[in-house]
Parts: C-alpha cells; structure tokens; sequence
C-alpha cells in the first residue's frame, strides 16, 4: 500500500462522509513529494457551555489522527460564531449570548482539548480575531456567494420554515462565518459531527469563490448521550464532560444502557494499548458488564491517567455493589440557627445537591434522597445537632456537620 493510501485509509477510518477525497488525494502527493507544506487540518468548536464532553472527543480524537500523520491540527475556538449561536439540528432559535458569557465559556478549552490533542504543536486560532473586524463591505460580498432558497434546503431550516417556526436573520449568518474561517486558515480539511454537513459543504463553495482549492470534508458520528435519545449536550443535561471528577466519569458510562454501549465502543475506539496486557476484551463478545467496566476505566485513564481510573473503578464498586459511601465526601459545618436544626430542603439547596427549594422537594419526593443510609419522604424534615451522610441519586453525597 503506498503512503498516500495508506494516509487516506486513517483519514476515513470511523468517518462517516468523506468529500473530496480525490482532490484531498492529490494534495497530499504533492505534501509527500514536498512540493508543499503539511494539510492544515480544521476543527472548529464553539464555546457556548464551559465544558468539553465525550462527543467533543469524536472529532478531537480525528484532529489528533491528523496530527499524527505529521499534518498541521488547527484547533479554532469559535468566540465570534457563538455569540451568533450554531443553529445546526435546532428546532427554535438559540439564545444569544454576551462577549463575557462566551470568555467564560472559552477560558479552559484549550486545556481541556489538551487531554485528547497535542496543543503545543496545533495552531490555536478564535474566529473573534478577523471575524470582529469584518467590515459591513465584506459581509455583503460574503453574503452574496450563496442564495436564500439554497440556505432553505438545509433540513433545519426547512423543517422550522415548513412548520411556520420563526427563524432569525442572525442565524442565516452562521454558515457564511463558519464558511469564511476556512477561507481566512486557508484550510485544506475540515472536520465536523454530521450535524454540520451543510456548513462544512457550504464552506467549499464560498472557498472556491474565493479563489482557494476547496476543502475536503469529513464528518464523524454524533454521539448520543446518557440518556440513549438525544444528542450529547450539555444543555440537556445527558453529557460526560471531560474535566469531571473521574468517579463522575466511570458512574455516567456505568449508567447507561448496553446498547449505547455498543455505539460508543464504535466511537469512542478504546484500544487494547489502553489496558493491561490482557484485559481487553473486545466489544462484540463476553460480559456486557465487563465491557461497560472496561470503557469506563479507559475512558477515565484517558483524561485522568491510569491511577484514577483504578480508583474510580474501586469507589464504583464500594458505593453501587456494597453500598457504601465513598472515602472522599466533602464535609460542610452549618449553624444549627436558633431553634438548633436545619430544615432539608434547605440543607441540600446550601449543600449544592439542589438548585432550589423547588428541586430539592423535587428530588424527596421521588425517594432520591437519603440521610443516613434512610430513605427520607419527608420535604419538611428538619435535622437537629449532629453529623449526617447525605445522598442524592446515585452518586452525589455530602457529610453535614449541624452544629
């Protein structure tokens, strides 16, 4: 097998799609006969929540395939785009959100993408950087390379305007700033979740408006979350971020079913490397509880290291097979206050096990919380001088000292 097929081979490993793999093709022969530099490969990632997950990783996972053929990884943080807000797969407008929201958001992405890439041999780029300074001029030259009926074929938009859904002119605007990055990195590849089919393809196009060789094109699956319906989100609350505490991780993979297992064992590519010699087993064969344990460990030792995961794995075994608390709970000591008890709810809004009054009678009263190994029913409890245990759902605990 020659070096370009070979290379190609590990670009269309796990893909879904692969467009333009005859010109990427032709590319890359001219990078091995070094007429010309390394493909300079895209992965551009919003930042409209705090956390990097698992889905996150798909495509992340793919950056680093390239980087390891010897190929520039351009890791773009997309400041400007959320700030319009991705409206891929949604079927109602996305809320804006402010400069300072999305800072926030950004702050540690670059660390957190450093679990999966090589940061410190990628270009580290934000779309803020030429897309804040993109004159009204521009944009209307942008604007003009593509009509609104084309924009009304994507499925998104054709399914909300088909159902009289609104949908705001900032959110047309999105695939033309996303299109134009390619052209501002000069991109050779682009990669993206299938949602992102259209805005990848489209980028093609506005390039060769532009003057540039298109970009190829490769997408990865979607990974579905926790909950075995819906896309990985953290807005919808089915995620596995991956800067979690590693007992956090290896519970979520623990939770979910064997048949989400099977497809992220297909995404997720742990690998024999991963585990001790002779602990893989692999993922069409054996005990689905031992393959659930196996992905939760790898996953935990990726992004944590080794150690953790064996002690992610142990804590796993003392709090859902022996039923006993983990050894490092975080100990709170409160005020008993004038009466000298503290009331529940309240304990557990102060404590961070709920949001709310609201959530934590919520929680009561579907039979999740527990004081002390007891169930509690009781919303209206009120805990006297002493220390208690606390437990919400699965894997949320808290030592409360009353005093």
């Amino acid at each position: 097998m020659s070096e370009v097929a070979r290379q190609l081979e590990a670009m269309r490993a796990g893909s879904v799609e692969f467009y333009g793999e005859q010109e990427l093709a032709e590319r890359l022969e001219a990078v091995l006969a070094r007429r010309r530099g390394p493909l300079r490969v895209k992965l551009g990632l919003d930042p409209s929540a705090p956390d990097l997950h698992l889905g996150h990783t798909v495509v992340l996972g793919k950056l680093r395939d390239f980087q390891r053929l010897g190929h520039t990884p351009i890791f773009l943080v997309g400041d400007f785009t959320a700030r319009i807000g991705d409206p891929s797969g949604r079927k109602k407008t996305r809320p804006a959100l402010s400069r300072e929201e999305v800072e926030r958001n950004a702050a540690t992405y670059v660390a957190q993408a450093s679990r999966v890439l090589d940061v410190g041999q990628a270009e580290i780029r934000s779309n803020g950087e030429w897309m804040d300074r993109l004159g009204p001029g521009e944009w209307i030259r942008l604007c003009s390379h593509f009509t609104v009926a084309r924009l009304l074929e994507r499925d998104d938009f054709a399914k909300r305007y088909a159902a009289g859904e609104p949908i705001s002119v900032h959110e047309l605007l999105y695939p033309f700033a996303q299109a134009y990055d390619s052209v501002v990195l000069e991109a050779d590849v682009e990669l993206g979740g299938t949602d992102q089919t259209f805005n990848l393809l489209m980028a093609r196009e506005i390039q060769r408006d532009y003057g540039q060789t298109p970009q190829a094109v490769i997408t990865l699956p979607l990974l579905v979350g926790t909950d075995g319906q819906e896309k990985m989100s953290k807005s919808l609350g089915n995620h596995v971020g991956i800067a979690e505490a590693p007992e956090e991780i290896y519970g979520k993979v623990m939770s979910i079913s064997d048949e989400l297992m099977a497809d992220w064992y297909r995404s997720l590519e742990p690998r024999p490397e991963e585990l001790p010699e002779g602990a893989w087993v692999p993922p069409d064969r054996g005990d689905p509880l031992a393959r659930k344990q196996q992905l939760a460990a790898v996953l935990v030792a990726r992004f944590h290291g080794a150690e953790a995961a064996r002690g992610a794995a142990e804590q796993f075994r003392r709090v859902f097979r022996q039923k006993q608390a983990p050894d490092a709970v975080p100990e709170v000591r409160l005020d008993a206050g004038r009466d000298g008890a503290r009331g529940l709810l309240e304990l557990l809004r102060e404590l961070s096990l709920a949001a709310s009054n609201s959530e934590a009678r919520r929680l009561v009263a579907q039979g999740a919380v527990q004081v002390d190994g007891a169930r509690v029913r009781d919303a209206n409890l009120r805990l006297e001088r002493g220390r208690y245990l606390i437990k919400v759902g699965k894997r949320r605990f808290a030592r409360v000292q009353v005093s």
